[in-house]
C-alpha cells in the first residue's frame, strides 16, 4: 500500500515544480528564480504554494528581507540535484567516448571468420574500443536467440543477398572452391570433367541451425551450372569440420579458399582448379537499424571494416 501511495503521489506531481524547488535551493529568491526560468514571479509563488502542499512543509521562510530553506528543504536538496542532473542527461543524451566505454559488445561470426579473421578483428577492436568487452558468438547462437532483430548481437558478417531491411555495408567477396586431399586420385587426371566430379562423394555444409543457407544455395547453383551433381556422403555444421574430413578422406568439399590457406599446415587440401568456376559470394557487415546511429556500435563497425581492409 505504501508503494502504491508513493506512485500515486508521483503521478500527481508536476515535475516542473521540482525544477522550481531545485532552482530556489540554489538561490532562494523568487525574482531571480523567475528570471532564470523565464517565468513571472507570481508563477514561482504559485509553484511554491503547490510544493508546500505536496511536501507538507513551508520549504522557505522569511529571514529579514530574504528567504531561507527549512531543514526539510535542505534535506531534499542533494537528492533533488542528482535527480535533475540525471533527467537532463536523459533528455540531452550523454556524450559517449568509444575509447573509455566499458560496454559489452557482441559480434556473431561463422567458424570460417573465427579462424581466419578473428585475431585481426580483436586487434582492431582493441584499438578503437580499448576498454570495451567483445563477445563473439556463433551464427547458430545468433539465430537461436532471435537474430539481430531481437538484439542477440550488435553486428554480424553475412552473405549480401537476402538481408531484408537490415542495415549493411559491403565488406569483401568470398571465393568458394572445390577441394580434395593432397594425393587424391582425381588429381592425376589432366582434365577433371563434370562427370568425374559427379562420381565423387561430397561433404555438404548446413551452417545455420542445421539447415541450408544462402551460401549453400549459391554453391549448388554454381555446381549445377557446371553440370556437377553432388553425391553427398556427410553433412556437417562448420567449415572447419568439412575441411578436416576432406583432408583425411576421399570426399570432396566446397569451401572458401581463405580457409584452405589458413589450414594449409594441418589440412593438406588441394583445389581442383578449372574444374568448376570459382564461386564468388559478396559478404557484408550487417546490423539492425536500432544501432545504426549509436556511437559505440559505429566504432565497432569501423574497427571491423579496418580489420578486413588491412
Amino acid at each position: 500500500m505504501r508503494l502504491l501511495f508513493s506512485l500515486v503521489n508521483l503521478t500527481s506531481l508536476d515535475l516542473n515544480l521540482l525544477v522550481v524547488l531545485h532552482t530556489m535551493l540554489e538561490d532562494p529568491s523568487v525574482a531571480r528564480t523567475a528570471a532564470r526560468l523565464h517565468v513571472t514571479p507570481p508563477a514561482i509563488s504559485n509553484a511554491l504554494a503547490r510544493l508546500r502542499a505536496q511536501f507538507d512543509d513551508p520549504l522557505f521562510v522569511r529571514k529579514g528581507r530574504g528567504l531561507v530553506p527549512t531543514p526539510r528543504a535542505l534535506e531534499l536538496a542533494p537528492a533533488l540535484a542528482r535527480a535533475i542532473e540525471e533527467i537532463e542527461t536523459v533528455v540531452r543524451g550523454e556524450a559517449v567516448d568509444p575509447t573509455t566505454t566499458r560496454r559489452r559488445l557482441t559480434l556473431a561470426l561463422d567458424d570460417l571468420n573465427q579462424v581466419v579473421a578473428l585475431p585481426a578483428l580483436v586487434t582492431a577492436v582493441s584499438r578503437h574500443l580499448p576498454r570495451a568487452r567483445l563477445d563473439v558468438i556463433s551464427i547458430d547462437t545468433l539465430m537461436a536467440r532471435g537474430g539481430l532483430e531481437a538484439g542477440a548481437a550488435d553486428v554480424t558478417i553475412a552473405p549480401s543477398a537476402g538481408l531484408g531491411d537490415l542495415c549493411s555495408r559491403p565488406l569483401y567477396v568470398e571465393e568458394g572452391v572445390l577441394a580434395v586431399r593432397r594425393g587424391h586420385p582425381i588429381l592425376k587426371r589432366k582434365r577433371v570433367s563434370p562427370e568425374a566430379l559427379s562420381k565423387l562423394r561430397h561433404v555438404d555444409l548446413h551452417l545455420v541451425l542445421g539447415e541450408a543457407g544462402v551460401g549453400h544455395e549459391l554453391a549448388e547453383a554454381e555446381l549445377a551450372r557446371s553440370s556437377v551433381q553432388r553425391d553427398v556422403a556427410v553433412t556437417v555444421p562448420s567449415f572447419v569440420a568439412a575441411a578436416m574430413i576432406a583432408a583425411k578422406t576421399d570426399l570432396a568439399a566446397a569451401m572458401p579458399r581463405r580457409l584452405l590457406e589458413a589450414l594449409r599446415q594441418t589440412a593438406p587440401l588441394v583445389v581442383i582448379e578449372h574444374a568448376v568456376p570459382p564461386m564468388m559470394m559478396p559478404m557484408s557487415l550487417v546490423w539492425h537499424r536500432r544501432t545504426d546511429t549509436d556511437p559505440i556500435c559505429t566504432a565497432l563497425r569501423a574497427a571491423i571494416v579496418e580489420a578486413y581492409d588491412a
